[in-house]
């Protein structure tokens, strides 16, 4: 995109990370100290970048500061060579916004940034006192035996880099809707984009990130979170049984609303920008 807002660069915990930090002043700028908004914290999704969010990004900016990260082993960020689970990522987020100076946030995401956002939320209550995402990593039972053999079998340094294209060429079937008329276009980009950043870090954050999201369910703390969520699901998006995870966590959670778009997929940010973001700012508060 050539209006595409500029990046910057910060080091967190010694890795070099690339963000973006635009959009209007946030609550603790405003003149009386009260009529700002709280900046809005996209959190991508399972190896995605800032690129894929900036068509509702500039919706959001319009009202919100909206700060997006390329987290570590993602996007132009740095990719080391480590152990890659829900918790680095969730401490990663949190010092980024202690290094912006940013004391609260509302965490915005879908699929593995969806998985997050709930996982802030509850580690962090006061600091996250709205949640708003979409079709979320986790949202399943906790699926051991498959983590087990996707970190130590799959993931191993000798099978991590043959297997995952035919892994990521059969998910693909899920993120787009047949009929989206970007669908080749998107993937092209996505799987020339994975050529582009192919290294040993990458695919151990590939690989230890789908281990840890499906070791681990977002059933057991749903019940807990008190802030209020806005849950959003694609109704054709049903990879890994997402309906029936999205319905269960409505069901679980004390303090939410479930909007549904008709007719789309898992790459919401993508098939329907413009709507997401309408959706976005409502459970923002506005």
């Amino acid at each position: 995109m050539d209006d595409a807002p500029e990046v910057s660069w910060i080091d967190v915990d010694g890795m070099r990370l690339r963000y973006l930090d635009t959009g209007a002043p946030d609550r603790s700028d405003a003149p009386d100290g009260s009529t700002g908004r709280l900046p809005l914290l996209i959190i991508p999704g399972h190896t995605a970048r800032i690129e894929g969010y900036l068509p509702i990004t500039t919706v959001l900016a319009r009202r919100h500061r909206v700060l997006v990260l390329d987290c570590p082993g993602s996007g132009e960020s740095e990719k080391p060579d480590r152990v890659y689970d829900l918790r680095f990522y969730e401490d990663t987020l949190v010092a980024f916004l202690d290094h912006l100076g940013v004391d609260q946030a509302i965490p915005v995401g879908g699929s593995l940034g969806g998985n997050l956002v709930l996982r802030l939320g509850h580690r962090f209550p006061e600091r996250f006192p709205r949640l708003v995402l979409w079709a979320p990593g986790s949202a399943w039972k906790p699926k051991r035996a498959v983590a087990w053999l996707t970190r130590n079998v799959i993931g191993s340094r000798v099978l991590r880099k043959p297997v995952f294209w035919p892994v990521v060429k059969t998910q693909s079937r899920f993120w787009y809707s047949p009929d989206f008329p970007g669908r080749q276009q998107e993937l092209d980009e996505t799987f020339a984009y994975y050529r582009r950043v192919m290294s040993p870090g990458f695919l151990a954050m590939y690989w230890g990130m789908a281990a840890d999201q499906l070791e681990r369910s977002l059933f057991d703390l749903a019940p807990s979170i008190r802030q209020h969520v806005h849950l959003m699901w694609g109704d054709q998006d049903n990879g890994a049984q997402m309906g029936k995870g999205v319905a269960r966590l409505h069901e679980l959670l004390p303090d939410n609303v479930l909007h549904v778009f008709p007719g789309r997929r898992h790459s919401l940010e993508a098939e329907c920008p413009d709507d997401l973001a309408a959706q976005i700012l409502v459970g923002a508060g506005g």
